[in-house]
């Protein structure tokens, strides 16, 4: 379109639309939700043994205290970002917020194990509304800010640094409280985050193309989702040849196949296939799948390695985490600032590259290492790389995505990180388990065995583990690091700061 000499039409474009005043106490607000989901997903690990013995249930069920929250959690996640996108998002976080809280006072209170498990699945399923709602508020709300790579940042470094947050206040509840207070908590952030949001956040007005609810595509992606997420918390147990394995992922890629398939033949698909196929967004999703998988080679086996094998209590495990969650932070911080100005190609390479090399040190501990020359090191290096990961490739997920797919897309990179990360927690642990049997047979101490050649076989039957996962998890983001820098643009993508308006 061009004016030459002639005078200025009206301009046909959006009208400009001034950031919201109040949009950092909204980041706080948003940053207590997201805090909230994601460190729900390991502050009842610590709590376990606790529960265990108050509740009095058998090892075989002790995983469904956890599976119960990532099936729910992770199979309805696009379900509730289609549900921000056609219901309204101050809505959908709110109602999400009084769940979760709800969820967690059941769950807290719980007087028997199926109570508890009935909880936990209500706390995913209300988190998979508060999610994506948390995060399409955070990419509408500062859609037309120049601070939006700080924002970004700061929440990125939530997202990241929430797991071991988790480990740390599990442990601190746990053992100067109760187990329950680990579910009890929730109600605290939630309670502080509804009465900040009821005034603080623009009410938001449903976009009328978001049309009819995609049924074909929700059922088969919810239980395409529920079953692969089912079947990788199988193999944790029963390992990755059981035919319940085998029958629940196989089922899940059937089924999320076909729902590829109906999204492009539907009018209103769940996932609008532009949501993902565009360059920027489809890598970022990549790039959070493949980070949550490496991740927990470090929230999960060094945990085990601080606790079983240096005899860390579970507050000073959780205490050994903070270095590491600072650096993300820090970094998260940091990098939020230049996504615009420096390609994500370098920006998530380097710093999947520098997860890679953190995972590749951890391979050296030992049964004598010490905290600050054998595990400090790898943990700094692993929150500066995970820190940029975050800051860069959250913010690219939504970026530029139109008004009524902003809840799904949010949706979208939930379901990657959760996906990613039960994949992870599946791999590693029949990776680690694979391992020390392997060490066992090939290290079987005689009949006439000394307590201290049985002892340094249980010690060297740990480290194989731990070494293992460590060198896939490096595996896992060096292969992120490839595709980063493959797929990414050159130059730092333009975010199109006219595709989100906020209703205010």
């Amino acid at each position: 379109m061009s004016t030459d000499t002639q005078p200025t039409p009206p301009s046909t474009s959006p009208p400009t639309v001034e950031p919201h005043p109040h949009r950092w106490w909204i980041l706080v607000v948003l940053a207590i939700a997201q805090l909230m989901v994601v460190l729900d997903a390991t502050i009842v690990n610590i709590a376990l043994p606790a529960a265990q013995a108050d509740l009095g249930f058998d090892d075989d069920l002790r995983q469904w205290v956890v599976t119960a929250y990532s099936l729910a959690f992770g199979g309805l996640l696009l379900l509730g970002g289609r549900i921000n996108d056609q219901f309204g998002r101050k809505q959908a976080f709110i109602i999400g917020l009084v769940g979760f809280a709800a969820a967690s006072a059941l769950g807290g209170w719980s007087p028997t194990f199926e109570v508890l498990v009935i909880a936990r699945a209500l706390q995913g399923v209300f988190g998979a509304l508060l999610a994506p709602a948390a995060l399409s508020l955070l990419t509408v709300t500062f859609s037309h800010s120049g601070e939006r790579g700080r924002a970004f940042g700061i929440y990125g470094a939530i997202s990241g640094a929430g797991g071991a947050i988790g480990l740390l206040l599990g442990g601190v509840l746990t053992e100067y409280i109760s187990w329950n207070w680990c579910l009890y908590v929730n109600v605290i952030f939630a309670v502080i985050a509804l009465v900040a949001a009821v005034k603080l956040i623009p009410a938001h007005k449903p976009d009328d193309a978001a049309g009819s609810l995609d049924w074909p595509g929700t059922v088969t992606a919810t239980f395409g989702l529920f079953a692969l997420v089912y079947g990788l918390a199988n193999s944790e147990v029963n390992g990755w040849s059981d035919t319940w394995t085998i029958t629940f992922i196989v089922v899940g890629a059937v089924l999320l196949a076909a729902f590829v398939v109906i999204e492009t033949k539907v009018v209103h698909p769940l996932l609008p296939l532009r949501v993902v196929l565009d360059r920027v967004r489809g890598t970022s999703y990549i790039v959070m799948f493949i980070a949550a998988i490496g991740m927990f080679g470090v929230f999960l086996f060094l945990t085990y390695y601080l606790q079983g094998t240096l005899g860390y209590s579970p507050v000073a495990t959780g205490v050994a985490f903070l270095p590491m969650v600072a650096a993300l932070a820090l970094t998260a911080a940091v990098v939020g600032n230049v996504t615009q100005k420096v390609s994500p190609k370098i920006l998530v390479g380097v710093g999947l590259a520098l997860s890679a090399c953190a995972m590749l040190f951890l391979t050296t501990i030992d049964v004598d290492s010490s905290y600050a020359t054998g595990v400090l090191p790898g943990l700094l290096m692993f929150g500066i790389g995970l820190g940029s990961v975050f800051a860069t490739a959250m913010g690219f997920a939504t970026s530029g995505v139109a008004a009524e797919d902003a809840g799904v897309a949010s949706a979208t990179v939930n379901t990657a990180q959760q996906v990613g990360g039960s994949m992870g927690i599946s791999l590693l642990s029949s990776f680690a388990a694979t391992a020390a049997a392997d060490y066992v047979t090939a290290h079987q101490p005689g009949p006439t065995a000394t307590p201290e050649a049985l002892l340094a076989l249980e010690h060297g039957t740990q480290l194989a583990s731990y070494h293992t996962a460590f060198w896939w998890s490096a595996g896992f983001f060096a292969v992120g690091a490839v595709i980063a820098a493959l797929l990414y643009p050159a130059k730092p993508p333009k975010i199109d700061a006219e595709t989100v308006v906020i209703a205010h």
